[in-house]
């Protein structure tokens, strides 16, 4: 859905990739982890909490865009955007029938910008810019894997702009899990698990709002489950809103726990990046 331009941003992505031996190790508890094995430690260029919140920031900007465009019909202002921003493809207000979903919609929207907002004044210079969002080609490309069809748009209706929310929030809460280990800074640390919890907030308020729309909705939910699940390796990780005919709003193991990604399984999800190293998104 979106491409890293600058030297920054793929340092920081690669250094996060690098990182993926030590968030794997660390989050064995979660479903499926126990094949997973690190690699050696590196000696030098280790992950910095700047890196995180680099890759944070990338993530949180595809969202503000997504959710200001759908609720607002245009993104981010310059100001939030960084020097040297790439430009964002699609979006637009989606024609909102219940005014419940649009408030609901709005506040997430205004979250994800004070989301962006934060990083950007604790990274300061730091911060990298906003990446080169493709939203019209990555959506389609993430509904084709799906099996939803070539011509879905999450601006259509209100049912798709849910499902859109869905494919980012449930991938956004598993990957601030999968980073928490990495962060040396506790402020930093209790930061981002107060960021984590609003994204919580927002996954749980899209997956029940999706499951009263009743039998369409199940069915494609399920379906993006489905798909990161092929797309983030071959361990089972992923739960749809059903689960063995009943509602599953939360995503959690048998304690209750919510799973973890590494950075490497965000970016496939995120870049729509099969295990071949075939990208779509």
């Amino acid at each position: 859905m979106f491409r890293l331009e600058s030297n920054l941003d793929r340092r920081s992505a690669v250094k996060m990739l690098g990182a993926v031996g030590a968030a794997a190790g660390l989050a064995g508890c979660a479903p499926g982890a126990a094949g997973m094995r690190s690699p050696a430690p590196m000696a030098s260029g280790a992950v910095t909490d700047v890196d995180i919140f680099n890759f944070a920031l990338n993530l949180e900007s595809l969202e503000t865009e997504y959710y200001l465009r759908g609720t607002t019909g245009r993104g981010m202002d310059a100001a939030d955007a960084g020097p040297n921003p790439g430009s964002v493809n699609g979006g637009s207000m989606v024609p909102w029938q219940n005014d419940d979903l649009r408030q609901f919609m709005e506040e997430v929207a205004q979250n994800e910008l004070a989301h962006v907002r934060y990083y950007r004044r604790v990274l300061g210079s730091q911060a990298v810019s906003r990446p080169t969002i493709d939203i019209a080609g990555g959506f389609a490309a993430a509904a084709r894997a799906a099996g939803l069809g070539d011509n879905f748009d999450p601006f259509a209706s209100e049912m798709n702009f849910l499902l859109g929310g869905m494919l980012m929030e449930d991938v956004g809460v598993t990957a601030y899990k999968g980073a928490a280990p990495l962060i040396t800074n506790k402020k930093f640390l209790e930061d981002a698990a107060g960021i984590l919890a609003v994204e919580a907030y927002h996954m749980g308020m899209v997956r029940s709002s999706l499951y009263r729309l009743g039998m369409a909705a199940h069915n494609a939910a399920n379906a993006i489950s489905d798909a990161r699940d092929r797309l983030d390796g071959p361990e089972d990780l992923d739960q749809g809103i059903v689960m063995n005919g009943r509602a599953n709003i939360v995503p959690s193991d048998a304690n209750g726990i919510a799973f973890s990604r590494t950075p490497q399984q965000e970016l496939r999800i995120v870049y729509l990046t099969d295990r071949s190293g075939v990208s779509g998104g």
